[in-house]
């Protein structure tokens, strides 16, 4: 016999007892982008390598070390997609839909990066993305925020996120405060590990995100970013937060915060929870004013947050929020003696006619009353419906309750389309 090919490590099947569970998550995302006036765009799962290495940085963990790269037969450098904004911003460019225009545009799908397979992290992730084109002021940086708060109070976790706030400032800023960590870091380079002593010449800011205790020790008595914004980042900063007080969102200023991708100024924000491990990041965003310039565009500020489709799954099974998600089937027909198979078939079609939200599965294959009940209850339908002899005669069906107390009843078949819209 021959070996059974497996999946590639990190990239999972998503099975039917999972996607139904997968298409709540996604239909909440869908709706509520839409309640805010975004409108969808999809883009290509493969890029020119190039556009991730100018709008991420090559310097980058992600670019370094975790893309997936390759040469096309005409030698041409490709990438699978490791996240969604650059390839965002690249389709505003290309097509016209950017320069002073408004655009509120959400993506979703998969994503790639050559990392270790743990819980909520994997090597094909799934991502809902929202990118906000066209204002600078800090008010669509609170709307993109509440737009993700929305998120979880309509998925019911908003008591287990926190939402965790900071700002990067001015590009200029930024750089001032680079050179004066470096100068601390270098005083401190003897309690630095070998990936900080790294990041200190490539990416210093990255060292504030270290998970390592030795390293935040050494960082303790770090110069702050904020002491270096001038007044019009600090305004911007201080209306964010009047925005969100006012909104009733809740959250923790994080001066450790600082994202691991380079386009990424002001606005940066997470959210995270405890219910999932070591992978606590459930959301984060941020502002990337300069990045659709960078990719040869004209000048146009942007802000906006990802999110991961599988974390989120995690997140509501484990706690447990999933266990009221509608299921694959809502009736299941069961056919039962000469003829009966046949008119079975009938009534599903006629039924989805009548009521086409309902989801029918006609039991197919032949078997005796206990097969077919059998396979009626693993599919997870509320109820069966039975046609025998004794049915088909009076034109009538048997409605089993294959969930709750109900007591099994016999009705017309004119009546069962009625009755079927009532249980949705």
């Amino acid at each position: 016999m021959s070996k059974v090919i497996q999946a590639i490590r990190g990239m999972n099947d998503c099975l039917p007892s999972e996607t139904n569970v997968w298409q709540m998550v996604e239909s909440v995302l869908r709706r509520v982008a839409s309640n805010y006036g975004f409108a969808e765009i999809r883009m290509p799962i493969v890029e020119s390598t190039n556009l991730f290495k100018r709008s991420i940085g090559e310097v980058t963990d992600i670019v370094e070390k975790e893309m997936y790269t390759f040469d096309d037969r005409n030698g041409d450098s490709l990438t699978l997609r490791p996240e969604g904004t650059a390839s965002c911003v690249r389709a505003g460019n290309q097509h016209g839909l950017l320069y002073n225009q408004e655009q509120r545009l959400w993506y979703m799908g998969p994503m790639f990066r050559h990392e270790r397979p743990q819980k909520g992290r994997y090597r094909q992730f799934h991502q809902f993305g929202i990118e906000a084109f066209g204002m600078a002021t800090p008010d669509i940086d609170a709307e993109v925020i509440m737009l993700s708060a929305r998120l979880w109070k309509e998925l019911g976790i908003s008591e287990y996120v926190t939402l965790e706030l900071n700002s990067l400032g001015s590009n200029e800023e930024r750089a001032a405060y680079r050179d004066a960590l470096v100068a601390y870091l270098t005083q401190h380079e003897d309690k630095l590990d070998e990936d900080s002593k790294r990041r200190m010449h490539t990416n210093p800011l990255r060292v504030l995100d270290s998970k390592n205790p030795d390293v935040q020790a050494a960082l303790v008595d770090a110069p702050k970013l904020s002491d270096y914004f001038g007044d019009e980042t600090n305004q911007h900063f201080d209306q964010l937060k009047a925005y969100l007080d006012n909104a009733g969102i809740t959250y923790k200023i994080n001066e450790r915060l600082v994202r691991g991708l380079d386009y990424y100024n002001r606005t940066v924000f997470e959210w995270v929870t405890d219910s999932l491990g070591a992978q606590g990041t459930v959301c984060a965003g941020g502002r990337y004013d300069g990045l659709v310039e960078q990719l040869g565009g004209k000048g146009t500020p942007g802000i906006g947050f990802a999110l991961g489709i599988e974390r989120l799954v995690l997140m509501l099974t484990s706690l447990e929020k999933a266990n009221n998600v509608r299921p694959q089937v809502d009736a299941y027909v069961i056919a039962l003696g000469e003829g009966a198979d046949m008119q079975a078939v009938a009534l599903a079609e006629k039924l989805r006619d009548q009521v086409p939200e309902t989801r029918i599965q006609c039991h197919c294959g032949g078997g005796n009353m206990k097969k077919q009940m059998k396979r009626a209850d693993k599919s997870g339908a509320q109820i069966a419906l039975i046609l025998g002899e004794d049915e088909i005669a009076n034109q009538q069906v048997t409605v089993k309750y294959l969930r709750g107390q109900h007591e099994q009843q016999r009705v017309s078949q004119e009546d069962v389309a009625p009755l079927l819209a009532s249980l949705i």
